[in-house]
């Protein structure tokens, strides 16, 4: 009886430790491609700084990458300056990201009620994605100034169409047949819109957050290289560098940016696996 408890605990053993190696297999073969790809770009990189460098003598347009990293990392007067304007452009984002999520949602809800209200207001949606924020600027600046409310409306007004193009779809998606039971059952609209259409609605807002999360940075960054007064951000910060033709300043900076986008991208994909990871694949 002994040997066959210890045969089934080492069968057990066995078993477990083959979904350990099958776990770190697939993890590893989801790492290693970008990883690849990433040594591609930094030795392309290299390659390019050095023409530039010893062909063209302007080797300020593309700086090798090591001097980038000690711009960002170990550059006294220049790193605790990025870190500064990282912050700045940091919640200039955010704020523009929370305030579009809300008109939003709530501008989605809206449409999602009645037909007529959407084909009354989604135009208006469309045609707010299609402005030239650029030739707006100069307008946003004179009614509300040149500091932060200005960088957060140009946030919004870049960032807002996901959520609301996304989140509409999702509570038009909800199944015709659990639908028509909710109505069968006497259901009114709030009880129909917080217990099934928002609840089947939350992939497609997560998804809409996981885009607009990378637009409040473009619009933060945006934003900030025009309207220069205030607080500075990552915008003025590439500006001031490309005047001054430190272009590992320039670099670090563009790239602070990026990775900030990508930072705020992964945050919000990972709290929609957290959310609804459990009945939906949420990539």
């Amino acid at each position: 009886m002994a040997s066959v408890d210890q045969l089934a605990l080492a069968t057990g053993r066995v078993a477990r430790d083959a979904r350990i190696r099958r776990v770190y297999a697939r993890r590893s073969a989801q790492w290693w491609p970008p990883i690849a790809v990433l040594a591609l770009l930094v030795g392309f990189w290299y390659l390019v700084a050095a023409y530039y460098d010893r062909v063209q003598g302007l080797a300020f347009l593309v700086p090798y990458p090591h001097l980038v990293l000690k711009a960002a990392f170990a550059d006294p007067l220049f790193s605790p300056q990025l870190v500064q304007d990282l912050g700045n452009s940091t919640q200039v984002a955010l704020t523009g990201l929370v305030v579009a999520i809300i008109i939003g949602v709530a501008w989605a809800i809206l449409m999602s009620q009645a037909k007529w209200i959407e084909r009354s207001l989604y135009p208006y949606a469309v045609i707010l994605q299609c402005i030239p924020i650029l030739a707006l600027v100069p307008l946003i600046g004179a009614l509300f100034g040149y500091e932060f409310l200005s960088r957060v409306i140009v946030t919004v007004m870049i960032s807002i169409f996901p959520m609301v193009s996304n989140t509409l779809f999702g509570l038009q998606s909800v199944d015709r047949a659990q639908r028509e039971l909710f109505t069968l059952q006497g259901a009114g609209r709030w009880t129909t819109l917080t217990k099934l259409q928002f609840p089947a609605a939350l992939p497609s807002i997560f998804v809409g957050l996981r885009t607009a999360a990378g637009l409040s940075v473009i619009g933060a960054i945006v934003g900030d290289q025009f309207f220069q007064r205030g607080t500075p951000g990552l915008g003025v910060l590439i500006q001031v560098s490309t005047s001054r033709l430190n272009g590992a300043g320039t670099y670090a900076a563009i790239l602070t940016a990026s990775a900030l986008g990508v930072v705020v991208f992964l945050v919000f994909g990972l709290l929609g696996r957290l959310v609804v990871g459990k009945w939906y694949d949420f990539g």
